[in-house]
């Protein structure tokens, strides 16, 4: 099963439902995200509907006022989008794409420290093959 590719949009709604850990209803989804962004209770309803329909959020309609969870956690959009940006704007390699992210100094010495570990573990795995 291929993961959708969530809009901007829709990760603002997933990153609320992931926080959150729970199901939740348009109502709740909307108080949380108002927090951050001015967005209308309409739009939140709609964009939850078009979700369920996209199989990026399941919607228990058991209740009277519906509730929704996520359909695939934070690590596995996340992986699916990594791997549609490297193909696409890093012709497939993943050096490039870590390249761009460094070539603009925000990394700070703890970050390249872990990155350096990362490395070191992936290759270990690699290795143990």
């Amino acid at each position: 099963m291929s993961t959708p590719q969530p809009t901007e949009g829709e990760l603002a709604l997933l990153r609320v439902l992931w926080a959150r850990k729970a199901p939740m209803t348009v109502r709740e989804v909307h108080a949380d995200l108002s927090k951050s962004k001015d967005t209308a209770y309409t739009t939140v309803l709609k964009m939850l509907t078009i979700m369920a329909d996209k199989g990026l959020v399941h919607r228990d309609e058991s209740e009277r006022s519906h509730a929704y969870t996520p359909v695939h956690p934070e690590p596995v959009v996340q992986r699916s989008l990594v791997k549609d940006l490297v193909r696409r704007a890093f012709a497939g390699s993943a050096a490039t794409l870590v390249q761009r992210a460094l070539d603009d100094g925000v990394a700070s010495e703890q970050e390249l420290d872990e990155i350096a570990r990362m490395i070191a573990e992936a290759k270990a795995r690699r290795q143990a093959k």
